[in-house]
């Protein structure tokens, strides 16, 4: 056995150490359910073009909208654009960038203004990518992406030319599931879901964050802080989720099971 093999396997008993978090409740009285998209409501994909929509998913999500009287939102990384074009354009209130896109569910559409330093990073992002095979660049406009799946091999040089970066230009740095973000300061996905809150018809429920990484964590702390809870999905970890739930196909069996309390 390699020292390679003694890390995988010490890591894997961390992850065992951690004890799996039990299942959200079948029934909720008035939530607000804020969703998470890739590793949540769809699998991951080496690309972020390789996901697309699933009559499954766009059935579940346009039956919880009138259940939850419009109290539903999907909270991405990727841009609104794109979570209309996986989610067949079901959902009326929705959250892009980690939070620097928004629409409200009136149909007002709000977006920050773009630092003018994202564009030096996806010019970097590009060069970095140019020979380095299955490495793919995301220009998101408030933000660049960085996606290693397919190149995991650059995992290293990729997160030090992200910190490089995060330093000269003041963007913040989002990592993500084998992806890295630049993004326009200012915002995130407890913002967003706090946003959404605030206003009609979210306002005075309990909002309930469902995610799978990193970028999900300032939901799930939002939801606490506002009386809810988050829920984790895939393997245990560190987290401020209360709850949790394996992959993608116990989300949409939970969310279609889902007794709702007025």
């Amino acid at each position: 056995m390699g020292t390679s093999d003694l890390t995988l396997d010490a890591d894997t008993a961390a992850v065992d150490a951690i004890p799996r978090l039990p299942a959200p409740p079948a029934r909720l009285s008035r939530p607000a359910l804020f969703l998470d998209l890739d590793g949540v409501l769809a699998e991951l994909a080496p690309t972020p073009d390789a996901v697309v929509p699933d009559a499954r998913r766009t059935a579940v999500l346009q039956a919880l909208t009138p259940r939850l009287g419009g109290r539903v939102a999907i909270i991405s990384g990727r841009t609104i654009a794109e979570i209309d074009r996986i989610s067949d354009s079901s959902m009326a209130s929705a959250s892009g960038v980690h939070g620097l896109e928004r629409r409200r569910a009136d149909g007002a559409f709000l977006r920050a203004e773009a630092s003018e330093a994202v564009r030096g990073a996806v010019r970097a992002f590009e060069e970095f990518a140019r020979n380095r095979p299955g490495v793919v660049v995301e220009d998101k406009a408030v933000a660049a992406g960085l996606h290693y799946r397919g190149a995991p091999e650059t995992a290293g040089d990729a997160e030090a030319l992200t910190r490089r970066l995060a330093a000269e230009t003041g963007l913040t740095l989002q990592p993500g599931n084998m992806v890295i973000e630049l993004k326009t300061p200012g915002a995130s996905k407890g913002t967003a879901l706090k946003a959404f809150m605030a206003e009609a018809p979210f306002a005075g429920a309990v909002p309930v964050m469902l995610g799978d990484d990193l970028t999900d964590e300032d939901g799930f702390r939002a939801a606490s802080e506002l009386g809810g809870f988050g829920v984790l999905v895939g393997p245990p970890r560190e987290t401020a989720a209360r709850h949790g739930l394996s992959g993608v196909d116990a989300v949409l069996d939970w969310l279609e099971q889902l007794e709702v309390e007025a």
